[in-house]
């Protein structure tokens, strides 16, 4: 039997009661995000610590609650920004009360968990969002319908170790960003995967991956993720009959190298995109908030998620990790 809670029909002129369970590193963002909205109201925060919870609460000038059980008829939606082994059965507490879920990234440790969150969000009509946020890049809103026929994606991502603990390993910490911006690129279903993935500085956990991808359309991706890497780079290929497009996320930037016909060989021509940079957290959560608020689709839905997810479990089991 479904758990009753507060689910009611959010007018489109109510401010949405949001709190954030988990509030580290990424987490702290998210309240502060939140308490920055006009069409949210940030109830609370819940931490593990609960001395953190209340430094978090203090500056964003809510309350913190003494664990997520306590949120159970005080709020419409939640962020949940824990380490992904409690993603699973923290979405299904709340979602099977009819919260309103934006899930932090990956969706859940394993697919079928995964499943079975967006099972339980079409059940209770609430809305599950996952947090691939390079989705709200300035870069990749300006690209609009662009990428008509990508015929190869080269996707490379590296970042110096992270002064933070991780509890997965490069390809759901990293990687995972590249997996969904390439799906939702190709536009077509996986059919080959291989894959290398190589510990460097984590005790039985990947820091490098490598993985390429055939699509059933055709088209190739190779994916490139690092979290031992010197330098910081964010950046996507796409090459097309008529285009290639380079997709800098780190700088916001977007070139289209546009071929032009004629003579016997084809000329081209740089075109740099005016970008209007954007906080893609902040982005994130408005979408997220206007779902709720307009009960359209999230940009990032469970589903797409969930894909993101299987992909990148085909990469780790071509990489034997």
């Amino acid at each position: 039997m479904r758990a009753k809670g507060r689910k009611e029909k959010v007018s489109s002129r109510t401010k949405i009661k949001v709190a954030v369970i988990g509030v580290g590193y990424l987490g702290r963002f998210h309240a502060q995000k939140y308490a920055m909205m006009e069409e949210a109201e940030l109830v609370g925060v819940v931490d593990s610590d609960p001395a953190r919870a209340q430094a978090v609460a203090e500056e964003v000038k809510a309350k913190a609650f003494k664990d997520p059980a306590s949120l159970y008829g005080e709020v419409d939606a939640v962020s949940i920004v824990t380490p992904t082994e409690r993603h699973y059965r923290l979405g299904m507490d709340f979602l099977s009360r009819g919260v309103h879920v934006m899930m932090e990234k990956p969706i859940a440790a394993v697919s079928k968990e995964a499943r079975a969150l967006v099972k339980e969000a079409q059940a209770s009509k609430a809305v599950l969002q996952v947090g691939h946020l390079e989705r709200f890049n300035g870069a990749m809103l300006a690209l609009g319908d662009t990428i008509k026929d990508p015929l190869y994606i080269e996707a490379v991502r590296m970042s110096p170790f992270p002064n933070r603990s991780t509890d997965v390993d490069v390809i759901l910490d990293v990687m995972i960003h590249d997996i969904d911006l390439v799906l939702s690129i190709a536009r077509s279903e996986p059919i080959k995967v291989e894959a290398i993935a190589i510990p460097v500085v984590s005790n039985g956990k990947s820091d490098f991956a490598n993985a390429r991808v055939t699509f059933k359309s055709g088209c190739v991706a190779n994916i490139t993720a690092s979290r031992v890497s010197k330098e910081r780079v964010r950046k996507i290929n796409v090459v097309q009959p008529d285009a290639m497009i380079t997709i800098d996320y780190a700088a916001q930037g977007l070139t289209i190298t546009r071929t032009l016909p004629g003579g016997p060989v084809a000329s081209q021509v740089d075109d740099d995109i005016t970008v209007e940079k954007k906080d893609s957290l902040l982005e994130e959560l408005k979408s997220f908030i206007n779902s709720i608020k307009t009960g359209k689709q999230p940009v990032v839905s469970g589903i797409d998620g969930t894909a993101a997810l299987e992909l990148a479990e085909q990469i780790q089991a071509a990489a034997n990790v």
